[in-house]
């Protein structure tokens, strides 16, 4: 009898929910063990994005680490996360994602790492400035509420993006 079914037998779980609170406690792992320096090092893979693959070196002098051994550190941890796998010619390659602790506010685009709310800040700010084209300006109570609650969620947004932004980790 394997473990899974030894703890569904014992504990009465379903194999979903054991799924689940396996995937829970690696990325508990996961979260305690991205910090500092090696959320910078995943950071930068993450927004290299290069399918080749990415050296040591590479790392050291994108991130200014003191020493190669420092750059091979970090990168060795994650492999041990399972986010890297390395190859024989001794680059990695990322070969999972995760959104934990920051990252979560984050959304890869084009090789960038954005704020989510940069997204919702643009919607309405386009939302803001078209509304009063299509729709020629009067003084009536629908026009005036709709531009303030219009530029109550850009501002709200703005600031989301910004607070956000500030947080990133590098």
């Amino acid at each position: 009898m394997n473990l899974s079914a030894k703890l569904i037998s014992k504990h009465g779980t379903t194999r979903s929910q054991l799924t689940i609170r396996l995937q829970e406690a690696k990325d508990n792992r996961v979260e305690s063990e991205l910090r500092g320096p090696t959320l910078r090092v995943y950071w930068h893979i993450l927004s290299t994005k290069k399918k080749e693959g990415i050296g040591v070196r590479s790392v050291q002098r994108a991130l200014g680490l003191s020493s190669p051994s420092v750059a091979l550190h970090h990168l060795e941890k994650l492999r041990t996360l399972g986010l890297l796998e390395k190859q024989l010619t001794g680059e990695y390659n990322l070969v999972s994602t995760v959104k934990v602790g920051v990252l979560q506010n984050y959304v890869g685009l084009f090789g960038y790492m954005l704020p989510r709310f940069l997204f919702y800040s643009t919607l309405f700010t386009t939302m803001l400035v078209l509304y009063p084209l299509l729709y020629p300006f009067d003084l009536s109570t629908h026009n005036v509420m709709a531009l303030v609650f219009g530029g109550t969620a850009t501002a709200v947004c703005w600031i989301e993006t910004y607070r956000v932004w500030k947080r990133r980790p590098f």
